[in-house]
């Protein structure tokens, strides 16, 4: 098997391309720079441009499509460009080239509506108002990704939930950061949250195109990914930062407070530094402040998912690299 992985020097993007490597694939991955520690053919490029998704495409079996603009900040248009154009031409390629099978990564903020999701299954649907660009943005490529699937082109899309471990470059070093910084405050009482090890996200990756094809149980779907170990909020972000080396935090701000300073500073930030991120968002006080862990049936069922690395050996291992850090 030819694979691509787009936003294969990312993290999660990284992981996939690592473990086709160790079971002997051909790998390719095209970002928009190039990325010395990644051992597989790189392409560099911007995938929102004509002709760079064809290029990254050509001669490959199947494509994962990891590649994004994630955060809470910037430019509504940037995030379109880089999640809705992006995946337009990505699946465009395919076609062309006669690729069967394209493997999506999206997201559970994409079906967020504001309240508790507990133990919610794939059939919970897109709310009619998002708090960010980003859900936005990935929700409209997700639907993108699903409508293509047909006899020739068969797709699947993964919502795995706040991955995290070795080697991350977002959610750990920006806990550990603000830690340090004495900025990290409790959101509320900490609600049940469900989280990802990086080695199991990427391990679904290769499961869905393992059984992805036309007709195929989960060509067409979506399905949530996680550890099926859902803990409350703060006691996953404590363990994270005992990983580090860091006291767990216990100040308390109220969700409503942490809600309305979200909102106040996202319009100072959009109008004084619209490229920042603001130390608070609607989005992010709304996901501190809310459950969210999901029914893993349907990916045990179609996919043959199972977590491969626990909770507890996934922070143990998190010790270990930040220790070496």
């Amino acid at each position: 098997m030819r694979a691509l992985v787009t936003g294969g020097g990312g993290f999660l993007g990284g992981a996939i391309v690592r473990q086709l490597l160790a079971r002997g694939e051909q790998v390719r991955s095209v970002s928009r720079r190039f990325y010395p520690q990644l051992p597989c053919e790189q392409q560099q490029g911007d995938l929102a441009e004509p002709g760079v998704a064809e290029r990254a495409v050509a001669g490959c079996d199947v494509v994962f499509h990891v590649a994004a603009k994630a955060g809470i900040a910037g430019r509504e248009r940037d995030y379109v460009r880089a999640n809705v154009e992006a995946t337009q031409r990505v699946i465009a390629a395919c076609r062309s080239l006669g690729v069967t099978r394209l493997v999506y990564t999206s997201s559970p903020s994409v079906v967020f509506n504001g309240t508790d999701m507990e133990g919610v299954d794939e059939s919970v649907p897109y709310p009619p108002h998002y708090l960010a660009a980003y859900p936005r943005t990935k929700a409209q490529a997700e639907r993108l990704v699903v409508a293509a699937n047909d006899n020739t082109l068969a797709t699947v899309a993964l919502r795995p939930h706040l991955i995290w471990g070795p080697g991350d470059n977002h959610l750990v070093p920006r806990l550990l950061q603000r830690a340090r910084a004495g900025r990290l405050r409790q959101i509320g009482q900490g609600k049940m949250v469900d989280s990802t090890y990086i080695d199991n996200a990427a391990w679904a990756h290769l499961l869905a195109a393992d059984r992805l094809a036309p007709a195929a149980a989960c060509a067409g779907k979506v399905y949530f990914i996680s550890n099926g170990e859902p803990l409350p909020t703060w006691e996953l972000v404590n363990r994270i930062l005992a990983a580090g080396n860091l006291p767990p935090v216990t100040r308390r701000v109220s969700p409503r407070l942490a809600y309305a300073a979200g909102a106040l500073l996202e319009v100072l930030y959009a109008v004084l530094w619209p490229d920042a991120e603001p130390p608070m968002t609607r989005f992010v006080a709304s996901q501190l402040a809310t459950s969210h862990w999901f029914d893993l049936t349907a990916a045990r069922r179609d996919l043959g998912y199972e977590p491969q690395v626990t909770i507890a050996e996934g922070l143990r291992r998190l010790r270990e690299a930040l220790g070496e850090a």
